[in-house]
């Protein structure tokens, strides 16, 4: 099947994020007449300065909801299942970074809501980040199923925490989505090596879509977007800029790799 990451530089203006979307699916489209499924990055729809969660909140009323009808629509629109990116979120007045997983018919596959929340102080001048005072953890994983895929979903600083990827790979997920806003600094010394690494011991294809450039005067990320093979081959890898990454996978290679490396 053919899949496609949409590596973009999401700001304060969700019109102008879901604009670019658009822009950057029709790309996709262009490049794969039978595109399956896109995945989007980890605060596509809205990227905030860090400092607080914004304006922009997903919910289940008045403003709320229109912005998820937002989110859903991407799929209708598209016909295509959308997977993976975030969106800040209230739920009982608490705010959670929450992937939004949706079929072409605009079917709620189900959402997570990060666990591992950013902690992150470089010194120097560089001012520190803890998300921890912005959104509520997240208590439990899951996953979703798109077709033929079964998805185990992270959100970004989740990378560094591999015992939830052994536990999507030992609940049967084929595929582990991990959407991301990743920092420049973190990205340039981290991110490939992570990436490859929970591809090989869990032996399922990943795809990793990050943001990418500069969102504000706080925020910068790595972009380098990934589609990985159950081996470790990078299949596809973004680069910089904002752009639609379209690679196609068989399925079938996650149990010929499983049957000659045995992990579990």
């Amino acid at each position: 099947m053919k899949i496609a990451v949409i590596q973009l530089t999401s700001r304060a203006d969700y019109r102008e994020n879901l604009k670019k979307i658009d822009e950057l699916v029709a790309c996709a489209k262009a490049q794969a007449a039978d595109l399956e499924a896109i995945f989007l990055p980890e605060c596509f729809y809205f990227m905030s300065d860090g400092r607080s969660v914004g304006e922009i909140v997903v919910g289940q009323e008045g403003d709320g909801l229109n912005h998820y009808e937002n989110i859903r629509n991407i799929a209708i629109k598209h016909k295509l299942f959308v997977l993976g990116g975030s969106a800040n979120t209230v739920e009982n007045g608490r705010i959670y970074n929450r992937s939004y997983n949706f079929s072409p018919e605009g079917t709620d596959l189900g959402h997570y809501d990060k666990m591992n929340l950013f902690s992150c102080d470089l010194g120097g001048n560089v001012e520190a980040i803890d998300e921890s005072k912005i959104y509520q953890r997240g208590i439990s994983p899951k996953m979703v199923i798109a077709g033929a895929l079964k998805i185990g979903l992270s959100i970004c600083f989740d990378l560094r925490f591999p015992e939830l990827y052994r536990h999507y790979m030992k609940a049967g997920a084929n595929l582990l989505s991990i959407s991301s806003a990743f920092t420049v600094a973190t990205g340039r010394a981290h991110w490939h090596t992570l990436v490859r690494a929970r591809a090989i011991e869990n032996q399922c294809f990943v795809v990793a879509t990050d943001q990418w450039g500069v969102h504000n005067d706080r925020i910068k990320t790595f972009g380098h977007s990934l589609i990985v093979d159950p081996w470790g081959e990078i299949l596809a890898d973004a680069g910089e800029g904002e752009v639609a990454l379209v690679a196609e996978i068989n399925l079938d290679k996650v149990a010929r790799v499983r049957k000659i490396i045995k992990v579990i």
